[in-house]
């Protein structure tokens, strides 16, 4: 039995496909079709039923052989990704029809694909192409199991538009607004956030090395940052925008507010990372402190600083959405969802909060990448 090795996600598909075969209709009016042979009734999975569990049976036994880990993931990607675009497929008509036997195959596409993941996570391939494209490639199939798991359930169980939109309805609201969603992201993101952020990260850092050289500022100023970064945006924000006014710079002030202090923290935290053997040995040089700042201590506080920057560029857009809730022109993202909540557009709130989180994971990207780039002698980014 060398030629086994059986994974428990592989074990419990096929379980779950036997199941769902004892089972019978998969939805209600299969079950009616089923009960009266003779009534013409339209059902979905007419013709497909049988190819969808006998996909995931298939995939979950070419899994329980001994091959190659590439071949088996490449197996169970085709498998559990064909299984779960029919079972998303054919409930389209007919939804909040589903039976257990529906949810069975769908955990059981769910199941491959976990284990799918599992072999591409433990492959370490020689060549540096391939390892980025593992990088891209297991997060990106992660992520759309999410999606698939949102879109079935919902379609699946019926749950009410209101409550819940289907990912596939949340996309055709984000390709028929373009141009809205266009200008929000231009007064929100483009004004607001990315001037708020650039003028908090520098002011922040400039008071850090004040604070860092004259030492009452610092014991001075970091109390009382930790006070003012406990301030809620809620409070905040309206007197911001009785202060400026209505538009983009009172939103920017409330992202400097947040954005100040968790850089001052870090880099003042940074500045005091560099070892006593270093700086012994800068003094042994007759090096000045702007000398040694530059030379030693900034480079030193470098994972300090992009780490208040990796955090500010997601509490810089979450300040400048909330800030908007309190006062703004008719554009904006954070106007948006206020407005078309109160209208019950429940798809194009979710059309500003996925646009919201795409352009956060985009900015907290380029961030982690110009970071690797300047510390790229520190040991995190060697070992990663």
């Amino acid at each position: 039995m060398n030629w086994l090795k059986p994974s428990w996600q592989s074990v419990l598909a096929i379980l779950f496909c036997l199941i769902a075969f004892a089972l019978g209709a998969m939805s209600k009016p299969e079950a009616a079709a089923m009960a009266e042979p003779t009534a013409t009734i339209a059902y979905p999975y007419m013709g497909t039923k049988g190819l969808i569990l006998g996909l995931l049976l298939i995939a979950a036994l070419v899994s329980t052989i001994r091959i190659a880990p590439l071949v088996e993931a490449i197996v169970l990607f085709i498998g559990a990704h064909i299984a779960a675009w029919l079972l998303i497929k054919g409930i389209g008509g007919f939804e909040g029809t589903a039976l257990a036997p529906y949810f069975l195959a769908l955990a059981a596409a769910w199941l491959l694909a976990w284990r799918c993941v599992a072999l591409l996570s433990s492959l370490r391939p020689a060549m540096s192409g391939a390892k980025t494209g593992l990088r891209l490639i297991i997060p990106a199939i992660f992520g759309a199991w999410i999606l698939i798991i949102w879109e079935a359930v919902t379609r699946g169980a019926g749950i009410p538009f209101i409550l819940l939109p289907p990912p596939s309805a949340i996309g055709a609201r984000i390709a028929n607004s373009l141009p809205i969603l266009g200008s929000d992201v231009r007064q929100t993101i483009f004004k607001a956030v990315l001037i708020g952020y650039v003028v908090g990260n520098l002011a922040g850092f400039v008071v850090a090395i004040l604070a860092d050289r004259v030492p009452f500022l610092r014991r001075g100023l970091l109390p009382i940052g930790n006070m003012v970064s406990a301030l809620p945006i809620i409070g905040v924000a309206p007197i911001m925008v009785m202060w400026f006014g209505f538009d983009w710079p009172s939103k920017a002030a409330v992202v400097i507010i947040m954005t100040f202090f968790p850089m001052l923290v870090n880099t003042v935290a940074g500045l005091a990372a560099s070892g006593h053997m270093e700086r012994d040995l800068m003094r042994t040089y007759a090096s000045a402190y702007w000398p040694t700042l530059l030379k030693l201590r900034l480079p030193a506080a470098m994972p300090f600083i992009f780490n208040a920057l990796k955090i500010n560029s997601t509490l810089a857009l979450i300040g400048a959405i909330v800030a908007e809730f309190f006062g703004t022109p008719v554009v904006g993202m954070g106007f948006r969802i206020s407005t078309e909540v109160g209208r019950m557009n429940i798809d194009m709130v979710w059309a500003e909060i996925a646009v919201a989180a795409l352009a956060g994971s985009v900015f907290y990207g380029v961030v982690a990448l110009i970071e690797r780039a300047v510390t790229f002698w520190h040991p995190s980014v060697r070992g990663g």
